[in-house]
């Protein structure tokens, strides 16, 4: 008979489940204990937030959810930042708790409060494990973490329970659903006509196509008929940016959203693509209306639209790759846009964010761009060199770009990166970071360190929270609480075990790139741009 950790641990491991990040405590031991036996590796990091997109960075890797392990009190709270994310963000991921037993608790306090009313509001589900039931439980905990939109489920696991034997339920396991499909029908056919019909189609991506493998059928979609497309950042690379139908990755840009409204408003059809607007600025909300004349707004998404940020003609709720197709299978392409306003829309794009700068923000990017392989994994933390990146960065392929972008939260690239590589050792990655981001997470040099990861990050080092600081100033307001000290990240990288360059020009830091990407530790380049670097860029 097994105990209520091994249950969860062969679980977690038959759903592909191969890492787990955290920090231990008496009260999750035989969780660890049980994932190491069964396979899953246990990693130590120093912060469960950081951990907690190390995690992330795994499933980004192999498409098997994550893993985050806290102990009980400290350990649960300052999890609850990376928990938000991943339910913001769609990431499905497991995050275990260790708790109290309930008789215990009756006549103790030290460390104890209800986890699950704590957790409960920023994830998909809360459960705490029961005898009898540990097996249907994290079956049903895989089943919601992965369903539609995919996000973190919380078990709390009490110490005894975890430690004894377990029965099994006896009941059969979760089986997935097959993939939905439009339903035939005057919707279907209304949609397929406006489609067939259309002369100034537009597509928009979001991270649905991500969650379904539907990037192949976006492409080939795009290129039969002739339909220009652009991404929210989390979609970057669906469509490879260097195809002429490709319009980038947008959503926080003023200066993108500029560029691209007068296009939106001249397609007569406008294809919705598993885009869910919580990657937007506010501008995007109600960027085109329904009902006009001329104009016919398809969404098709794997959830019914209860947000409201914007409304379609017709909504189709299925899988987005099979809904696709049923939209466009058997359509003949047709040359498209005859003004050439949506190819030359590149151009406009390109000229709006130049990188032929001799140093700078976009020099940085441009540099990296090319000394970084095409097909790498690239993490991004949140700041204002997140959006000028999103804008910059060609994609080649999707998950490619990999960021913060619902909830965006800061201290997340090098952890996401970190987990990436642990998961698939042979794929190049690099981050990319603000110097106050990285502050928040030097610890995790120790991490890089111990692990020996070959992870590349680049500083942008401005010694201030760039993009809070220009909206004081555009606010006619004054600099306070955003201007901090330098740190020398080269000398820290060092003093960690690591490799610390200092990069001034696109030769060193290509050159820092290069070495870094064939060592056996990690390295951290800092490249200093000057406070107000950010200033008209996006």
């Amino acid at each position: 008979m097994s105990t209520g950790a091994d249950l969860i641990a062969q679980r977690l491991f038959d759903a592909g489940c191969r890492h787990a990040f955290g920090i231990p405590g008496g009260e999750v031991l035989s969780l660890m204990d049980a994932l190491d036996r069964v396979g899953i590796q246990f990693h130590l990091v120093k912060h469960e937030n950081a951990g907690g997109f190390m995690a992330e960075g795994t499933y980004h890797a192999t498409g098997a959810p994550a893993i985050l392990l806290a102990t009980v009190g400290p350990g649960v709270v300052n999890a609850i930042n990376v928990v938000a994310n991943a339910w913001q963000d769609q990431v499905p991921m497991i995050f275990l708790t260790g708790c109290v037993d309930a008789a215990e608790a009756e006549s103790y306090t030290h460390q104890v409060f209800d986890h699950t009313k704590v957790i409960a509001p920023i994830s998909k589900a809360s459960m705490l494990a029961a005898d009898g039931a540990v097996d249907v439980m994290i079956d049903k905990a895989l089943a919601i973490a992965t369903s539609d939109p995919p996000g973190p489920v919380h078990i709390d696991v009490p110490i005894g329970l975890a430690g004894r034997e377990s029965k099994r339920s006896g009941y059969p396991r979760y089986t997935k659903p097959s993939p939905t499909v439009p339903a035939d029908g005057f919707d279907l056919t209304r949609a397929r006509d406006a489609i067939a019909n259309a002369i100034r189609p537009l597509m928009i991506c979001g991270v649905e196509v991500l969650h379904h493998g539907a990037a192949d059928t976006v492409s080939e979609m795009a290129r039969r008929l002739s339909i220009p497309t652009l991404t929210s950042y989390k979609a970057k690379g669906v469509i490879t940016e260097d195809d002429p139908l490709a319009l980038g990755g947008h959503g926080l840009s003023p200066k993108s959203y500029k560029l691209l409204k007068p296009l939106v408003d001249d397609a007569d059809v406008i294809i919705l693509a598993g885009y869910d607007p919580i990657e937007m600025r506010v501008d995007w909300r109600h960027a085109w209306q329904p009902g006009i004349e001329g104009k016919t707004v398809i969404e098709v998404s794997a959830q019914p639209n209860r947000h409201f940020v914007h409304q379609a003609d017709i909504s189709f709720v299925c899988d987005v790759g099979a809904g696709l197709r049923a939209l466009t299978d058997g359509l003949n392409g047709k040359p498209t846009w005859a003004d050439g306003k949506a190819l030359k829309m590149r151009e406009s794009l390109k000229a709006a964010f130049p990188t032929d700068e001799v140093w700078g923000p976009a020099a940085v990017i441009d540099a990296a761009r090319q000394a970084f392989p095409k097909h790498g994994f690239a993490a991004v933390d949140t700041g204002a060199h997140r959006i000028l990146l999103s804008q910059q960065w060609t994609c080649y392929g999707p998950r490619t770009l990999v960021q913060s972008s619902g909830l965006c939260t800061m201290g997340c690239a090098m952890p996401l990166a970190m987990g990436h590589k642990i998961a698939n050792p042979d794929a190049p990655v690099i981050a990319f970071t603000g110097d106050a981001g990285l502050e928040m997470i030097l610890g995790e040099m120790a991490t890089l360190r111990d692990m020996k990861l070959p992870v590349v990050t680049i500083v942008f080092v401005d010694e201030s929270l760039s993009l809070i600081e220009l909206k004081q100033r555009a606010n006619s307001q004054n600099n306070v609480g955003v201007d901090f000290g330098g740190t020398d990240f080269a000398a820290v990288a060092q003093a960690m075990g690591g490799n610390g360059v200092t990069a001034t020009s696109r030769e060193t830091l290509m050159s820092a790139i290069e070495a870094g990407l064939n060592a056996d530790t990690f390295t951290v380049i800092a490249c200093p741009i000057g406070r107000k670097a950010y200033d008209g860029r996006f």
